[in-house]
């Protein structure tokens, strides 16, 4: 039976091998400038824990399979990190977390993601998402994120329909 859960410390390293696990699908699709082997460091999720991100994950008997971060900004919510095992994929995972998330905020979300990645698109979208004009995506990503400016320049943001009656 897969329980969601909020993720610990002890988690952490079991949080980067899912997320650098499920980031291999990007190799080869975002610009190759951008990738990086490890997709995430050790480091680089701290800094985002530290930064407010909190996990939460999807966990069966044989470990974590999925993960999905939020953070908390002053009127929205961003979905952050959100990734499944490759060996768990299209079975549901990112769906139940993507919704046990959506439930615990009143605020609306937004999720930015790489343009070139049309599945993960393809599912927000399927969850009622959708895709912010260009000129609304630069000043979201300057507002709410911290990303380069390639990152920037390659990524797309998606809002809940909450984002739109805010």
């Amino acid at each position: 039976m897969d329980t969601l859960r909020a993720a610990g410390p002890e988690d952490q390293s079991a949080i980067l091998e899912v997320i650098n696990d499920g980031a291999s699908a990007y190799r080869g699709v975002i610009p190759a400038d951008c990738w990086h082997q490890p997709y995430m460091s050790a480091r680089e999720l701290t800094t985002e824990i530290t930064a407010g991100v909190a996990f939460t994950v999807l966990a069966s008997v044989t470990g974590i399979t999925a993960v999905m971060g939020i953070q908390d900004r002053v009127d929205v919510s961003l979905i952050r990190h959100a990734y499944v095992a490759t060996h768990a994929q299209r079975q549901g995972c990112g769906s139940q977390l993507l919704r046990h998330l959506l439930a615990q905020s009143g605020k609306p979300f937004l999720i930015g993601t790489w343009a070139a990645a049309t599945w993960a698109i393809d599912f927000y979208l399927r969850h009622g998402f959708y895709l912010v004009g260009q000129t609304e995506k630069d000043e979201l990503l300057d507002r709410y994120w911290n990303v380069p400016q390639r990152q920037a320049a390659t990524s797309v943001v998606l809002a809940e329909s909450r984002f739109r009656d805010s």
